[in-house]
């Protein structure tokens, strides 16, 4: 079950990015993202994220491979 899972992820046609950082340096780095992959043309998204003990910030991107 786990395994179609993880396919069924990897073949949804977004691509994602996992960063660790601290507050400041994952807000500058997920503008970034949004600059270069417009949400409207990549359907760009965090798709998630938390805080880690020590303060810095765990998140994870996604985007489509190709503009609309």
């Amino acid at each position: 079950m786990a395994e179609r899972r993880q396919r069924r992820l990897r073949d949804d046609g977004y691509v994602r990015e996992s960063f660790t950082q601290a507050r400041g340096d994952a807000r500058k780095t997920a503008q970034a993202f949004f600059d270069r992959f417009p949400k409207q043309a990549y359907m760009s998204e965090v798709e998630r994220w938390r805080e880690l003990p020590d303060g810095a910030i765990e998140f994870t991107m996604r985007r489509l491979r190709t503009a609309d």
